[in-house]
């Protein structure tokens, strides 16, 4: 555990301003219990002198502090900060906050793969906190080559992810089982190993070649309910329409026709 108090001050002089700036400290193993004070001068941004923990000592980081040191004498007072008050305030710290200090969230691992060309990407959420490892591997051995590293980032709920990306381009499928991905947590022994099986490689792709035969028949189906819908309407309007009056051309001639006058007379 690592407890750092910085402070800063503004010189001024002829040759203008220059900041001087002190850092201290400590460094506290919860296992061994040990206790390692520390102070580090630096000027304009570059380191000038640091307090070995050891002897208490200035120790000179550029040439131009090289007398400094030997004039200079390590105040009661910092030692006592150095090992005392601040590993106090560090384990204070450490007790407080220990639900989320100390928390460790392991992730869910997955392969992702857009298209059967694209690369293959182990995706690693969900973890805490974000000092974490991803790597493939090969019959056991890490790749640098071929491989895409993403950055690590955050989610929603203050955890962290972060995914790598496989190029298989020149590996025949027969290979792919001698790949594998391996996540790495700090603090957490065991490590995560999702072997490279074309099972597991979740895609959209395939969603994609089924949409095709899907469409079709939603199409049809659309079809098929307007034509049912088109014939109920004809039914209903050609039973609500009045019958055609019958024709009586026939009638009226065979009135105005005089063999038919005179018979029945």
């Amino acid at each position: 555990m690592l407890l750092s108090h910085s402070s800063q001050r503004i010189l001024s002089g002829w040759s203008g301003g220059h900041v001087l700036q002190k850092v201290e400290g400590c460094e506290w193993d919860d296992e061994t219990g040990e206790v390692k004070g520390f102070s580090q001068f630096g000027y304009d941004g570059e380191d000038l002198l640091a307090l070995d923990p050891n002897t208490f000592l200035w120790i000179a980081l550029r040439p131009e502090a090289v007398n400094i040191p030997l004039r200079w004498v390590v105040d009661r007072d910092d030692e006592i900060f150095a090992t005392q008050v601040y590993s106090k305030w560090l384990k204070e710290y450490v007790e407080h906050g220990k639900s989320v200090l100390l928390r460790t969230e392991l992730p869910s691992v997955s392969l992702l793969q857009k298209t059967p060309s694209s690369p293959v990407s182990c995706l690693a959420t969900g973890f805490y906190p974000r000092r974490a490892s991803l790597v493939w591997r090969k019959d056991g051995e890490e790749l640098h080559e071929e491989v895409d590293h993403g950055e690590i980032l955050p989610n929603h709920n203050g955890t962290f992810q972060m995914s790598v990306d496989l190029n298989l381009s020149s590996v025949t499928p027969e290979d792919w089982t001698r790949y594998d991905c391996v996540f790495q947590h700090s603090g957490v022994e065991d490590d995560i190993i999702t072997k490279l099986e074309k099972d597991r490689i979740r895609t959209n792709w395939e969603k994609h070649i089924s949409i095709v035969p899907i469409t079709a028949a939603v199409v049809v189906l659309a079809l098929t309910v307007i034509s049912a819908a088109g014939l109920i309407v004809y039914k209903k309007k050609k039973a609500i329409s009045p019958p055609s009056s019958p024709d009586n051309s026939t009638e009226l001639s065979e009135q105005l026709s005089p063999e038919t006058n005179q018979g029945t007379a």
